[in-house]
């Protein structure tokens, strides 16, 4: 179900439906031609009207009012709003299953907010890096971390559109942010997490090599000039690569690799460990127009390791089951997907490539579910560089073709046409890609 469709789980964020921000705040005032519009926009939708009644259900329900008229004396009363907003942090602390003092809860709740405005300024960095400026938080609305004020912003005549656009944003967002910290609670995530490390340097790496000691090596690549493709890969020693300097067509790409021992063999290997951040599993949630941590979001835990070639990966899997039996473990390995030998990647992932060589699995071990992805150096590299392929302009597209960047920074808030700058940041990662 498309994120922007009036069917899609996030239909009180659209500004095309009865629900959007207008230059006056909502049920300001009721007979205006744009609450009439509202009401019209209503009429032989009984979805929209459900909907509307079960936010606005939840806006009494949450501020402890029965009419919208009650809210303007929250704006304006001091006492009444401190009340209320105990009675909210109650409310919210119980909802997510936080146990604890009020302070506890103060804290969760000022964390769902910095996660919140993570989402924003993780797009201003990367994705949406040349129009930081124009996507920037309103001052007042990064600053403010309580549910509570951020949704009577949303009714305040005081405050800018955009700025009430982004205060029911960014209480969207906490909303899925508390979400995933209580599915990381309930699965013990963080433990899970320490856990998986420890079973890699116990059981599975060198006992050669201390933690953490690693080897620094280079890639050296040639390219196809039709798609940037890998024609040719060297592993280099840093001696090797000083007085080097890649032209056209090359790149030197430094792996810091492990050792794992395979037989009397010490195999290297590059490894990178993943624990998605909550502002990821945020944008996760969108990408798939879902609510739900534990239906959207199975990849909690992975790990992406480059091998010198496909023997290597065959070594690394049979050392990694065995390691497994070694730590008193069964590992099973699901939806497995290889296509490092050849073939075509079949990802489900809106803007992910059918030309991604790789060996991608989930391995189930010790209560974990970890997924996997295996690359040789030739296959990393066409991960890292080849043109439609590369996971840079994966992110470009994947952000763009879902409709997260609309639904997150609509144009009639931000004037920006996200076709236009979807095309040009894919052609200014691939020039950074090709000529750096």
């Amino acid at each position: 179900m498309p994120l922007l469709s009036k069917k899609s789980i996030y239909t009180a964020m659209l500004q095309d439906g009865p629900f959007a921000i207008g230059e006056e705040p909502p049920f300001h005032h009721p007979f205006s031609s744009s609450s009439k519009q509202w009401v019209t926009a209503l009429q032989g939708d009984q979805l929209l009207k459900t909907k509307y009644r079960a936010v606005r259900n939840q806006i009494f329900d949450f501020l402890g009012i029965d009419t919208f008229d009650e809210i303007l004396a929250l704006l304006h009363e001091k006492a009444f709003r401190d009340a209320t907003r105990s009675r909210s942090h109650l409310l919210l602390g119980n909802m997510f299953g936080i146990n604890g003092s009020t302070r506890t809860i103060h804290r969760h709740l000022h964390d769902y907010a910095s996660t919140a405005d993570d989402v924003i300024n993780s797009l201003r960095m990367k994705v949406l890096a040349p129009y930081s400026s124009h996507i920037e938080m309103t001052n007042e609305i990064e600053t403010t971390a309580d549910p509570l004020d951020l949704l009577l912003i949303i009714f305040d005549d005081r405050f800018h559109r955009k700025a009430r656009f982004e205060a029911k944003r960014k209480l969207v967002l906490m909303n899925l942010a508390g979400s995933i910290d209580q599915r990381e609670r309930e699965t013990r995530i963080e433990q899970q997490f320490a856990d998986f490390l420890d079973f890699l340097n116990v059981h599975v790496w060198s006992p050669s090599m201390k933690i953490g000691d690693l080897e620094i090596s280079y890639l050296f690549s040639r390219h196809d000039e039709k798609d940037f493709s890998c024609k040719e890969v060297k592993v280099l020693s840093e001696k090797e690569v000083k007085r080097m300097a890649p032209g056209p067509g090359e790149k030197l790409t430094l792996i810091k690799r492990r050792r794992f021992r395979d037989g009397g063999r010490e195999v290297p290997i590059y490894v990178t460990i993943r624990k998605k951040p909550p502002a990821a599993k945020v944008l996760k949630l969108l990408r798939k127009n879902e609510k739900n941590p534990a239906t959207a979001v199975d990849d909690e835990l992975g790990l992406m390791a480059v091998l010198n070639s496909v023997s290597d990966v065959k070594r690394f899997l049979r050392h990694l089951t065995s390691s497994a039996i070694r730590a008193d473990s069964f590992m099973t390995l699901e939806d497995i997907s290889d296509t490092l030998t050849g073939g075509e990647y079949r990802g489900t992932a809106t803007g992910s490539s059918g030309k991604t060589p790789m060996l991608k699995f989930f391995a189930r071990l010790g209560g974990m579910r970890v997924e996997f992805i295996i690359h040789t150096n030739r296959s990393y590299l066409n991960y890292m560089y080849q043109r439609d392929v590369a996971h840079d302009e994966y992110e470009v597209k994947r952000i763009f073709d879902t409709g997260v960047a609309a639904f997150l920074f609509p144009p009639d808030i931000y004037h920006l046409n996200m076709d236009e700058i979807r095309d040009r940041q894919l052609a200014r990662f691939r020039r950074v890609i090709e000529e750096h």
